[in-house]
């Protein structure tokens, strides 16, 4: 046979090779492998079981952060907690998580979102068990405080979406992974006294029954971890372990990482108004139960009731706004996204002034409260619809200024307004709607050259692919370092506006990209 007729067969096995060393999956996927579909309902990995593990393990760290507001007229009763030591401990709960979640994000870009969640969610597993032991109000503060270094999972939550699905479908994928995660505030309002009882029916004292019900949340953030590092997978391509060996992705550096995330003012200022819907909804989590409890002499089991809806509502609110997010850039691009949060966090303030003004009235409360909670929480979800857009290359640590400004704002807001007794409780509320419309308004600065700000069009000929390459020298960029921020730079062209989304870079289900 002829040296030409060999060619041609070599090149057609060396095809078929490199398309079998691939990786193929069920759903549909862009250039850079991520899914550009949504199935809630699978488990198709490695993209949904990703989504399932890192929501569930959310969701258990949330149940464990504050399983003690809904027993806390019993704790107080048994420790002879103050109103001042019951608002340090709400302080405490989420004040640990700031650091937390700026470290999450930096061991997100360095080390992956399996390691990182799987690391912080053991770690602070003892603190849990260890709730069912403390005797005075200093034991009962450092528990809630080392147990609240559990919401920096929330960071390696929005990474870990933020890898696996495509920028039309990352404000929805965001939205329900952190709605469902924060459900977690919610059901716990029913978990534990629910608990609770069925262990005083078993023949235990009230004493007891509390302390033994902290096992639960316990051992559920244990088997989250577990099922976390088993199961779970980085990137669509592999762990971050085996693609830094294999020279598929680039090792990059805390300095680098640190400096790009910390000079980018649009990080800063998601920072802030996040801290104004995610820090109030962890404010509000701490003091709703005890409010309609001793506000309108409700008791124990409809305090919990109550304040269970506000949590539950993450089951809808946050995936509505991640949802609302997607859609409003398919229509209007990243302009659409930025008008979308100011708006429904503006109406979230709004509504937070209302309730704190009808404290007079049990039923109007409650349904103002529920119509806040949707749109605290929508508000949640719109603002990780533009996060992942900011930096590629620090996203991890863009994620977890973001989410540490979350938890900034609820320690302001409970430090200003629910500590002690300087404010009634109305009062508190009426004075953080306010805050929540004031530190709304710095989202009209933030501004994109390609892809324009809400009261401004794009720069004439900025690309995305030039904005993330900014991230890169020239030398990184010569050795293809930046490969996958010009990927997603490709694959984000429908935030210019339907104008700009003209193609869709989609593979087939049965196809891999080498195939196409």
């Amino acid at each position: 046979m002829a040296e030409g007729e060999l060619k041609p067969a070599a090149m057609e096995v060396e095809g078929a090779e490199a398309a079998r060393s691939k990786p193929r999956f069920r759903m549909p996927v862009d250039s850079d492998n991520k899914a550009t579909e949504f199935w809630l309902f699978s488990f198709a990995r490695p993209h949904m079981s990703a989504f399932h593990l890192s929501w569930f393990s959310f969701f258990c760290c949330f149940v464990s952060t504050f399983a003690a507001p809904p027993l806390l007229p019993l704790i107080r009763d048994t420790l002879g907690l103050r109103a001042t030591d019951i608002g340090n401990a709400g302080i405490a709960s989420v004040s640990g998580a700031v650091f937390a979640r700026l470290a999450m994000g930096t061991a997100c870009d360095l080390v992956g979102p399996r390691l990182a969640s799987a690391a912080i969610i053991l770690l602070t597993t003892p603190a849990v068990y260890c709730t069912s032991i403390i005797n005075s109000p200093t034991s009962f503060l450092l528990v809630r405080f080392f147990t609240g270094f559990s919401l920096a999972s929330f960071v390696s939550t929005q990474f870990w979406m933020s890898s696996m699905f495509s920028a039309p479908k990352v404000g929805l994928a965001n939205g329900v992974a952190g709605g469902w995660g924060n459900l977690g505030g919610g059901a716990v309002q029913l978990l534990m006294p629910f608990v609770f009882e069925a262990i005083r029916k078993i023949g235990s004292t009230r004493f007891t029954a509390w302390r033994v019900a902290f096992f639960i949340p316990g051992v559920m953030q244990t088997f989250s971890a577990i099922a976390v590092l088993a199961l779970g997978q980085d990137m669509p391509d592999g762990n971050y372990r085996k693609l830094h060996k294999s020279g598929d992705m680039h090792k990059d550096s805390f300095g680098n990482v640190f400096r790009h995330a910390v000079t980018n003012y649009r990080g800063w200022i998601l920072a802030l108004t996040y801290g104004y819907c995610f820090g109030v909804e962890l404010a509000v989590d701490n003091i709703i139960a005890q409010y309609f409890y001793d506000r309108f002499g409700v008791n124990l089991h409809t305090a919990g009731l109550i304040a269970a809806s506000f949590g539950m509502a993450n089951i809808i609110s946050r995936p509505s706004g991640g949802l609302m997010s997607d859609w409003l850039s398919s229509r209007f691009g990243m302009r659409g996204r930025l008008w979308g949060l100011w708006v429904v966090q503006t109406i979230g303030g709004v509504l937070c002034v209302v309730l704190g003004v009808v404290d007079y009235s049990f039923g109007a409360s409650v349904a103002v409260m529920i119509l806040f909670s949707f749109f605290v929480q929508a508000a949640c979800g719109l603002t990780f619809g533009i996060v992942p857009f900011v930096s590629r290359r620090s996203l991890g640590l863009i994620s977890g200024m973001t989410g540490g400004g979350g938890n900034v704002g609820a320690v302001l807001t409970q430090v200003i307004f629910f500590h002690g007794s300087k404010y009634k409780t109305e009062t508190g509320i009426l004075y953080m709607g306010i805050m929540i419309i004031a530190c709304t308004l710095p989202i009209a600065f933030i501004y994109f050259p390609q892809w324009g700000g809400m009261f401004a069009g794009p720069r004439p000929g900025a690309t995305a692919e030039d904005y993330y390459s900014r991230e890169w020298t020239e030398h990184e960029r010569e050795k293809g370092y930046n490969a996958a921020s010009v990927r997603f730079a490709e694959n984000s062209v429908h935030e210019g506006g339907r104008a700009a989304s003209q193609s869709k870079h989609t593979f087939p289900v049965e196809s891999s990209p080498v195939d196409v």
